[in-house]
């Protein structure tokens, strides 16, 4: 296949590039400066443009754009430029894939579509939630709507295990030097899943015509903050004594500790295993000993 990747340099891009050139696809990568490489096409969202003939013979586009939601504490302009940089390059890449008969566009988007669902099970099928990342999830997918005569597929990730970078390599250091402990009353669920099963998912849905609409990158066991905690702890060896109470969180990080770190969503990955995907890391105990060994 030949596969253009948006959002090609960041965490979960640069892996995808790796795996998907190691499975024989060519990949051309979108970016906003000047191309330098004889794989890259420049593009501008903001103005709507790409580089002449960066879609040709395109069989599939993956769109992974978005600033980092933990990045900055939020306030009215950081919340512009969360939700700016999803739908902006969303809606670019959407009338494109039309415009230029590509059949395929696999769009991030994230578990927030839900809000904070508490114990209850969700899966594909569950409505959108409230909230700032509900509603920027719903705004970010609802972007993709101009490719609705293509193959569209919504990628809700959960949090993704790894050695370095993603939820895990922040968590890490924390633990290490023994200031691992629950966050809040530690009840909130985790959807969680490895850089491994995020990648080969992601394939998965590529290589797969019969599977479109939302899918929740997520494993099929999430797991509580508490739960959590002590699974990174005893793989660490590092006691885990500490609670970090909300009304800290809240104070310390604004918005997105109500929303992000206090909320959570027990999603499952419904749509997957309907389609026969087979996970490398279903339990969490497995990804987070295969990250720190990593």
């Amino acid at each position: 296949m030949r596969v253009v990747v948006a959002g090609s340099s960041g965490f979960i891009g640069t892996s995808l590039v790796a795996a998907l050139r190691g499975a024989e696809h060519e990949v051309v990568r979108l970016v906003r400066r000047r191309p330098t490489a004889p794989d890259e096409r420049g593009w501008d969202p903001p103005a709507g443009q790409l580089d002449p003939g960066a879609l040709d013979g395109a069989d599939a586009v993956v769109n992974l754009c978005g600033a980092g939601v933990a990045d900055k504490r939020w306030d009215h302009a950081r919340k512009q430029v969360l939700l700016d940089s999803r739908t902006v390059p969303t809606e670019v890449l959407a009338s494109a894939v039309v415009e230029h008969g590509v059949p395929t566009l696999v769009n991030a988007s994230a578990v927030g579509y839900y809000g904070d669902t508490g114990d209850e099970v969700v899966d594909e099928a569950t409505p959108a939630g409230t909230g700032f990342l509900a509603e920027m999830c719903r705004q970010w997918e609802a972007a993709t709507e101009a490719a609705a005569s293509r193959r569209v597929v919504r990628l809700r990730t959960g949090l993704v295990i790894s050695p370095a970078g993603g939820l895990f390599g922040k968590l890490k250091p924390l633990f290490q030097f023994f200031l691992g402990g629950r966050l809040g009353d530690g009840r909130q669920y985790m959807p969680w899943i490895s850089l491994d099963d995020a990648i080969a998912a992601i394939q998965f849905v590529l290589e797969h015509e019969s599977v479109e609409g939302p899918v929740n990158l997520t494993a099929p066991s999430p797991v509580t903050n508490a739960e959590f905690t002590r699974t990174v702890g005893h793989a660490l060896h590092r006691p885990t004594p500490w609670v970090v109470p909300g009304f800290a969180l809240k104070a310390v990080l604004g918005g997105i500790a109500e929303e992000g770190v206090l909320a959570g969503q027990r999603a499952v990955p419904k749509v997957l295993e309907r389609h026969g995907f087979h996970f490398l890391h279903p339990a969490l105990g497995a990804a987070v000993a295969a990250a720190v060994a990593g």
